[in-house]
């Protein structure tokens, strides 16, 4: 940055043969500046600062309510205030007796960031410029037209630095240093560029969420591919996630809960995967522990030499003496003991199958549930997904 500041010295004598024929400035050499009266603002807010190449540690002190530690004073009181002045340096007298100061300096600024909204997030991160001993009765601290430029070929790599730049000019009461200063306050918003998520985070966990679904579409008889393909969707969300670059802070963040909301999509398919197997062996053991009826021929009993019939309800086998009852010549009919014969129909087998009544066709439990979830797992996902963004929009704006 190039630090620009001026102020007026009226206690000066200027002769005038220190300015050239037609000019009504002149540029000072260090040294002579050095006798001049300089005003003495910092950074408060900075942790490290310089002029040129090398950097100079820096530090406010400042203590929270008035604490004093002596142990952290022990430890920076080798540290150099990140002054504004230095020799090495451009500085202007003009004839008004107006002295110009500037330089070129460097300085890591600290900001207290939030990341709730992380990837959506907004960071506002104010400099604070204070004079370091002169208070507010002896100096005041005031920006100027132009107040902070930026150069319009600056560009960030993760934000986008928000137009125009707020600036402030306050007094600050400073318990260290017993008293109220003169402070410049310079805010600059960094707002984050989501474009580079977009394609390594939210796209690729997208796709491997969909990618789970398959799983749905392959039957029981492919257990190992549908287990291998599961299991390798939450692998990849678990190994995506841990490698991102995400600030390691300690409360949940936006992105935790997209994390969140894929992983718990997968494992929710995981654990349809192991109710429909569960189901699909119950179901097997009930077929195979039905008793096969002998046929019988159809010849006997229409000569009567079969004298009970046998039916097969509700997995129970049930006979009754079949009777002839006298009807048209050429007809026969069976009657057993409790009346006219009621059609058979099959039941439940313990929930896990069923006869539509409708079409006759057997349902079996856990193919029933994989044709629901082809349709309740894409539609929960794309809901979350409709809530999560215009709520991300809503609170980042």
């Amino acid at each position: 940055m190039f630090i620009h500041q001026c102020w007026h010295e009226p206690r000066l004598e200027i002769p005038d043969d220190i300015f050239e024929e037609g000019d009504d400035y002149v540029t000072l050499l260090p040294e002579v500046f050095e006798n001049f009266w300089q005003p003495d603002p910092y950074f408060l807010n900075s942790k490290i600062a310089g002029y040129g190449s090398p950097y100079v540690a820096s530090t406010s002190m400042l203590r929270n309510k008035g604490e004093r530690d002596s142990k952290n004073f022990h430890l920076n009181k080798d540290l150099k205030i990140a002054t504004l002045t230095h020799k090495f340096t451009s500085v202007t007298l003009y004839k008004n007796k107006t002295v110009r100061y500037a330089a070129r300096m460097h300085a890591i600024i600290a900001c207290q960031m939030e990341f709730q909204l992380y990837p959506m997030d907004i960071q506002v991160c104010p400099i604070h410029i204070e004079s370091f001993s002169s208070n507010n009765q002896k100096v005041k601290l005031r920006w100027s037209d132009s107040g902070v430029t930026l150069n319009p070929e600056l560009k960030l790599l993760q934000y986008n630095l928000g137009q125009p730049l707020q600036l402030e000019e306050s007094d600050g009461y400073m318990p260290e240093k017993v008293g109220n200063f003169s402070r410049l306050t310079v805010f600059f918003r960094f707002e984050r560029q989501i474009g580079h998520h977009l394609i390594q985070t939210f796209a690729p966990s997208s796709l491997v969420v969909m990618l789970s679904w398959f799983s749905f579409w392959l039957g029981l008889d492919a257990i190992p591919g549908r287990v291998t393909l599961l299991v390798t969707c939450m692998l990849t969300l678990v190994t995506m996630f841990t490698g991102a670059d995400i600030p390691p802070v300690a409360y949940v963040k936006a992105l935790d809960l997209w994390m969140a909301g894929c992983m718990l999509s997968v494992f929710a398919a995981l654990a349809e995967f192991v109710v429909v197997k569960v189901l699909d062996v119950q179901y097997q053991y009930q077929v195979n522990r039905i008793p096969k009826v002998l046929p019988m021929r159809i010849s006997n009993m229409e000569k009567g030499q079969c004298a009970t019939v046998a039916s097969w309800e509700g997995g129970a086998v049930r006979s009754r003496k079949a009777t002839q009852t006298p009807t048209t010549p050429g007809q026969t009919s069976l009657q057993g003991n409790g009346g006219p014969p009621k059609p058979a129909r099959r039941q439940s087998l313990l929930s896990v199958a069923w006869t539509d009544t409708d079409t006759g066709v057997e349902k079996i439990m856990w193919r029933e549930i994989d044709k629901v979830s082809r349709a309740v797992f894409p539609i929960l996902f794309f809901v979350f997904v409709l809530l999560y963004w215009p709520i991300l929009l809503m609170k980042s704006s």
